[in-house]
């Protein structure tokens, strides 16, 4: 059985927050990298750096140009000197097969989540690779 922590419910409330700053309307997701209990990136859905910040169209769909969460925190490490080989990711949603496949080749070994994203292909494909997963419902965190 997966061990669960009280830094794994400190993380998931950190992510929560975080997600409040995405000024995507549909769905604002959240997410912290950490690793040996360090924050080492964080990160929340929208648009590249430079873009208007509106994620929808004038019909609520999502723009193709928004980055999830978890690839902004990627990418993130991706301009400093630290690495996610190792670390844990905690996420409000859990990812797309995109953002699956970002996850596994950044070194990302355990993923701690709230939410289910609507296809389970990502989670599924993390799974098989060997990466720990494991979803805390969101009554858990109060």
């Amino acid at each position: 059985m997966t061990e669960i922590s009280k830094y794994d419910y400190a993380y998931l409330r950190m992510a929560k927050e975080w997600a409040k700053l995405s000024y995507c309307k549909r769905k604002q997701v959240g997410a912290i990298i950490v690793n040996n209990r360090q924050i080492i990136s964080d990160g929340y859905n929208g648009t590249p750096s430079g873009f208007e910040n509106c994620c929808e169209d004038e019909n609520g769909k999502t723009h193709w140009y928004v980055l999830h969460a978890e690839a902004n925190a990627i990418l993130k490490l991706a301009n400093s000197t630290q690495s996610c080989d190792g670390a844990t990711l905690y996420l409000t949603l859990s990812p797309c097969k995109e953002c699956s496949k970002l996850i596994l080749q950044s070194g990302i070994k355990r993923l701690v989540y709230i939410d289910s994203y609507s296809d389970e292909e990502g989670i599924k494909f993390l799974k098989e690779a060997g990466v720990e997963v494991i979803q805390i419902n969101n009554t858990e965190l109060t």
